[in-house]
């Protein structure tokens, strides 16, 4: 039953977004292991043949660049990360072009930060420019920039921006390529760990899979993965998390093989505003509901009014992303703000009459409108 699901969904792609780490891409004493990218390069091009869009986001740069200044180990600071960063991107990308060059095709930089998927205008121009990048014999090579990331602007890992940039262009399936087999049951080090070839639906209980181990020139380990993948199927792509130091395992991936974890996607998604707004960047400040207020929300469909709101925490903008959360802190639903934190603070708890006196007018009956709240638990 599995593998017949595997072949349904396999079967029915059309873009693809892969996502390749640190670890697969690097060599033992953290230089590019250009065979493998050559391996890549060679199954991407296969890919390519069969008419399916394709677009590539892929780990290495700072890894590279520790390799070629000599560091022995990731550094701490963010400035000399962002040196390394800025050394080992340029190395990156020459790698891939020369190993695609073969096939025809050339390869395309795109690196990007928080800020490109904030605006929504600016969102729209990455989600054309991949489009048109389409038309021509190029393979887009997405990375994070970290050359001039802060905290501010950072996104955090790959894994995240993968499942993002599948939102964006609504891919059919994003494949991470990590150097686990897939979903264990236990932690990787475990040798009676088994995988799961198949999760049919993301549940939270999954993130207690999660082991202690974490990537030593990455950013992040099955758990990061684990919320990349809940970022994805929520808006209806499917992902799959397979060993990328394997031969040809995109090759296997894509014919049905009994390889990696399948995640299956949410049915048929949310729309491209709501994507948007609940899977881009993490929100500004937190709106504490009291039940009645997220039973109102979570499952009848209502807007967020301020009776049903306890407290207001964080600084934020009319317009801006935050997070609808209950009295324990657990996070279900986010929305674009119709008041600022400082407004929103000043009606909590109150009906439409008293708002009216506090303000002197009633700007929104609502502090988030339906159409601009997205339900993100999963249960």
């Amino acid at each position: 039953m599995t593998l017949e699901r595997r072949r349904e969904v396999l079967g029915r792609v059309k873009t693809l977004v892969v996502k390749v780490g640190t670890n697969v891409l690097s060599t033992d004493d953290d230089r590019l292991d250009a065979d493998r990218i050559a391996s890549l390069a060679e199954q991407l091009h296969r890919i390519c043949q069969s008419g399916c869009k394709l677009v590539l986001v892929s780990s290495g740069a700072i890894g590279a660049g520790m390799g070629l200044l000599g560091l022995k180990e990731r550094p701490k600071d963010l400035s000399h990360l962002q040196a390394a960063a800025a050394t080992g991107q340029a190395h990156l990308i020459h790698i891939y072009d020369k190993a695609f060059r073969p096939y025809g095709y050339h390869a395309a930089q795109l690196l990007l930060t928080a800020n490109d998927f904030k605006g929504r205008g600016r969102y729209l121009n990455v989600r054309n420019t991949l489009r048109t990048l389409a038309e021509y014999s190029v393979i887009p090579i997405i990375n994070e920039n970290d050359s001039v990331s802060t905290a501010e602007i950072k996104l955090g890992d790959n894994d995240r921006l993968a499942a993002m940039v599948a939102g964006l262009i609504q891919a059919d399936l994003l494949i991470i390529l990590s150097v686990v087999d897939g979903l264990l049951t236990g932690d990787p080090t475990n040798p009676a760990s088994e995988r799961i070839p198949l999760v049919e639906k993301f549940d939270d209980n999954l993130l207690n899979l999660v082991g202690a181990s974490k990537s030593t020139r990455g950013t992040g380990g099955m758990g990061t993965k684990l919320e990349a993948v809940r970022t994805a199927t929520a808006v209806g792509v499917n992902v799959m998390i397979a060993n990328g130091k394997r031969p040809n395992v995109l090759d296997e991936l894509l014919s049905a093989a009994d390889v990696g974890t399948l995640f299956l996607g949410e049915g048929d998604g949310v729309s491209a505003w709501k994507r948007w707004i609940g899977y881009t960047l993490p929100p500004k400040g937190r709106l504490v509901l009291d039940a009645g207020a997220r039973r109102a929300v979570e499952q009848q469909g209502k807007s967020l009014l301020a009776i049903g709101v306890v407290r207001v925490e964080g600084e934020f903008a009319k317009g801006e992303v935050v997070s609808l959360v209950d009295q324990s802190g657990e996070e279900f639903a986010r929305g674009l703000t119709n008041y600022d934190s400082s407004t929103a603070g000043s009606i909590v708890g109150k009906r439409t009459d008293e708002i009216t006196r506090e303000l002197g007018s009633i700007p929104y009956d609502e502090v988030i409108h339906r159409d601009n709240l997205v339900v993100t638990s999963q249960k």
